[in-house]
């Protein structure tokens, strides 16, 4: 059974992530500090996959995340070639991130959200050995990420590299995920939970007044108050995370967009900034300014219009990796094979959600939770098929 509040949480933060990059509104990312949540709940989901099946959840991973960056390359890398691009052998990265791949003047723009698909990689290859960590010293290990970027900060750490900055940045908010999945968070009381997210969420704010960037308060411009005000969102965020979110579907339509942005959330993510480069423009040719409230709802408009075209081209790629059948537009009723119940909306067809029925021949059982602990591995049924990454999204154990 998907929870549906972690789909909602991510519905938003790419919703977010699109919205500042068409408006470049700094105060959005105090607001909603997207990427650190992406991280956070890719942090979850990867301890629930390692969890499930050991180190080769990280084969699994990189079959989910690549496959949509090779479409991209497909496109953009030969344009970049034909328009100046030297052809080195640094290409290759557009095969497998590790390090920045090459690219030339507009594509260093267009496709600058590069960057998360890279840290990505990092994190997934580093999980195993991090999480073996966690679960042995949660507290040194998830203090590790911030007390490093502390040090670079305050000139500890001189002329660090790209990786350590990162780690420093972002691999916090991975462990947090971590910390959500095995029930940690959960758990803390309020008289923990309350004065830690003051403290860390105080010490952040207090840093991003103090230390502001070449674009005011803008989170992406300052690391150590973007990494300890998104660790105090997230704390709340899912240390009071709710068992589930029911209402997103009771209205269909906004259920299925949820559905379909939480399917297609690596396409929607990698093709936006090429349109919102390329609507740029407008901007002098039509004379709208960068201000202008219906200028840039109508650009808003046009890059989520243009990036949903390109999904339904292009999009079925991560239900390949995934393991799934293609779909244009997912989250429609699948249909039920003969003589077995309906499909319901995003499941397998002819199976009934777990939670929902009680059925002893149901293909799924619901994750089992203990009050102190995290949930154990679901069972398959035999001949029950192995769940996909997302499904692997479950609730993890009741709420509080």
């Amino acid at each position: 059974m998907r929870n549906r509040y972690l789909d909602l949480l991510r519905f938003l933060a790419i919703i977010r992530v699109v919205v500042y990059h068409v408006t470049g509104w700094a105060s959005l990312t105090l607001i909603f500090p997207a990427m650190s949540v992406m991280f956070a709940l890719a942090g979850s989901l990867m301890a629930a996959s390692l969890t499930r099946t050991g180190p080769s959840a990280v084969v699994r991973r990189l079959r989910r995340l690549l496959p949509s960056l090779w479409v991209v390359a497909l496109i953009f890398v030969p344009a970049m070639l034909f328009t100046g691009l030297e052809p080195t052998w640094r290409v290759v990265l557009w095969l497998f991130p590790v390090a920045d791949p090459p690219a030339n003047h507009w594509g260093a723009l267009a496709l600058s959200v590069i960057w998360y698909l890279r840290d990505y990689l990092w994190f997934v290859l580093a999980s195993p050995i991090a999480l073996w960590l966690f679960r042995r010293a949660p507290l040194p290990t998830l203090l590790a990420p911030y007390l490093l970027l502390l040090a670079i900060q305050v000139g500890v750490l001189a002329d660090p590299s790209l990786v350590l900055r990162e780690f420093g940045l972002y691999f916090g908010a991975w462990l947090l995920g971590f910390a959500h999945h095995d029930g940690l968070l959960r758990r803390l009381t309020n008289r923990v939970l309350v004065p830690t997210v003051l403290v860390v969420g105080g010490t952040g704010a207090a840093w991003v007044l103090t230390h502001p960037g070449n674009r005011g308060y803008d989170l992406n411009d300052i690391p150590l108050g973007n990494a300890l005000w998104s660790a105090a969102f997230i704390l709340v965020a899912l240390g009071r995370a709710p068992a589930g979110a029911a209402w997103v579907d009771r209205n269909a339509v906004f259920g299925r967009a949820v559905t379909v942005l939480n399917r297609r959330a690596l396409t929607v993510y990698l093709w936006h900034m090429p349109f919102v480069v390329a609507l740029t423009p407008l901007v002098d040719v039509v004379g709208w300014s960068h201000q202008d409230p219906v200028g840039l709802a109508i650009r808003v408009f046009l890059v989520f219009a243009l990036v949903g075209l390109v999904t339904m081209l292009v999009g079925w790629v991560e239900d390949v990796a995934a393991g799934r059948p293609p779909e244009m537009l997912p989250g429609g009723r699948r249909p039920a094979p003969a003589g077995g119940p309906p499909a319901a909306p995003g499941h397998p067809g002819g199976v009934d959600p777990p939670g929902r029925s009680g059925a002893a021949g149901s293909a799924w059982r619901p994750a089992e939770a203990g009050a102190d602990g995290p949930a154990r591995r679901r069972a398959p049924v035999p001949g029950a098929r192995v769940a996909d990454d997302d499904e692997e999204e479950t609730v993890q154990s009741p709420a509080r």
